[in-house]
């Protein structure tokens, strides 16, 4: 028996469950739970529920579709960021590449922090509006 509950993953809500997933998935060089890849011919993808997980099928995030969602305002006050995720990078070099990639894949910048010493970061939104963390440091 466990001592403790085991973190499964992360769920994100999203209006296209679809194309965040993918944006994670190009991101973090993720992969999708088996059954929950796009459709082969790309018509007809319905999808309210997916899965991605890690080259040894751990998962890892999951999206689920909503109606509506009201984009965070974060860092102004009306609608915080209500959760988000962090991603440590090793370097300062590697946090410059990976926020370029992350919005050329259509992330867009919050917050510049890459000028303190401590924890330089990025705070960024995906393309659903939930922020998300860039930063130098050890996962």
């Amino acid at each position: 028996m466990a001592t403790y509950p085991e973190l499964m993953h992360t769920a994100l809500d999203a209006t296209d469950a679809r194309g965040l997933a993918e944006f994670y998935r190009q991101l973090l060089g993720l992969r999708y739970r088996p059954g929950d890849e796009p459709a082969a011919d790309g018509v007809g993808d319905d999808a309210d529920w997916l899965v991605l997980v890690d080259a040894d099928g751990r998962r890892k995030l999951a999206f689920q579709k909503v109606d509506v969602l009201p984009r965070s305002t974060w860092p102004d006050e009306g609608i915080p960021m209500q959760l988000h995720l962090d991603f440590a990078v090793p370097t300062l070099d590697e946090l410059q590449r990976h926020k370029k990639r992350a919005e050329d894949l259509g992330a867009t910048l919050l917050l510049d922090r890459t000028e303190e010493e401590g924890e330089p970061l990025y705070v960024l939104a995906d393309p659903a509006g939930h922020p998300f963390c860039l930063l130098v440091g050890k996962a």
